[in-house]
């Protein structure tokens, strides 16, 4: 049986990749950190007793920028492959938080493959690079695109792809950076545009919320469904050498074709209901994000199976579901669908 070992389990890519990998008959270890409440939700029904003889994953406390933890943990563990996701993922917090994003999404990279590198062990090593890194580039972007990060965030995810590079000439480490465009799902995080789209118009529509306040409108992303964008990375760590692949799906949507999709599926007028609030731009803005993964078609046999509007629709029911529970609650007297009369 092999195992795999998932920073980041917790988040978005981590529970589709934690799905996928116990189909394969993995065991899985993931990164959690340690918190007050419960942050598991993405990945309770993955979740069995540690006394069921089924269970096959199991959940570490660690933190990306202790390197004495994580050391211990892959030394223990033993991981045939081991996934990166977690990091400090928000682009517009990253302006807010630059060296906190620099420590943990750039550094916290190096202090995994220094752990590789001093215990030894043989790994297949993924770095969950982003499309961000090609900032202010001239779309197409592809793996012979030059980056030109325009946020702290994209700028640690440079610094992290370069390590892993280094690494594997240095060191002869299987590693490999996967430079994913935009993928979303009913499991993003509600402070993501595309989800804190369809969640506002779920809730508008059930008469939760008055408004939606958007940034850049024209700014242009290639998004593509989480779902299908996992099984990128595990294909990236069976081939017979490493290498780098942009994963996309060659296909460019405004922010405000997104919008515009969302309330016209969801019956309510655009015009109404959104408006733009200046906190939500960006510093340094990124215009244009289109990815050719030429390379991984041919080399994977990968490619996106989740249309656009597809996943809109996808994301949308699952909004709708979750605003109809909070509502219900409201109704009953409960304040904002919380637990709290």
């Amino acid at each position: 049986m092999k195992k795999a070992f998932i920073t980041g389990i917790t988040g978005q890519d981590g529970s589709y990749l934690a799905e996928l990998l116990l189909g394969k008959g993995y065991e899985i270890h993931g990164l959690i950190r340690r918190s007050s409440t419960f942050n598991t939700d993405r990945i309770d029904h993955l979740y069995k007793d540690l006394h069921d003889p089924e269970a096959r994953m199991y959940l570490h406390y660690g933190d990306l920028s202790v390197s004495g933890q994580l050391m211990d943990l892959i030394h223990d563990i033993r991981p045939d492959e081991i996934y990166h996701l977690g990091a400090q993922s928000h682009v517009r917090v990253s302006f807010d938080m630059p060296e906190y994003t620099g420590d943990v999404t750039g550094l916290g990279t190096l202090r995994l493959l220094e752990a590789i590198r001093k215990t030894g062990i043989k790994t297949r090593f993924y770095q969950a690079s982003s499309s961000e890194m090609f900032g202010a580039a001239p779309p197409p972007q592809s793996e012979d695109t030059p980056f030109e990060p325009q946020s702290p965030y994209a700028a640690a995810k440079v610094y992290a792809y370069y390590i892993v590079r280094n690494y594997r000439k240095a060191y002869n480490i299987f590693a490999c950076n996967g430079i994913l465009f935009n993928h979303e799902s009913p499991r993003r995080g509600e402070t993501f545009v595309t989800r804190k789209i369809t969640r506002a118009a779920a809730r508008i529509k059930l008469g939760l919320q008055d408004k939606l306040y958007l940034g850049n409108l024209e700014a242009k992303r290639d998004w593509g469904y989480a779902g299908d964008f996992v099984e990128a990375m595990w294909l990236m760590l069976q081939q017979d050498e490493p290498d780098d692949f942009v994963i996309a799906t060659g296909e460019t949507h405004s922010v405000r074709e997104f919008a515009e999709k969302v309330f016209q599926k969801s019956d309510l007028d655009y015009n109404e209901y959104v408006a733009i609030d200046q906190k939500y731009f960006r510093p340094s803005e990124v215009d244009v994000l289109l990815g050719d993964a030429t390379k991984a078609r041919k080399k994977l046999g990968w490619e996106p199976k989740v249309k656009f509007d597809q996943l809109i629709d996808m994301m949308i029911e699952a909004d709708i579901e979750l605003a109809r529970k909070e509502k219900t609650l409201v109704d009953a007297g409960f304040e904002n669908g919380s637990n709290r009369i």
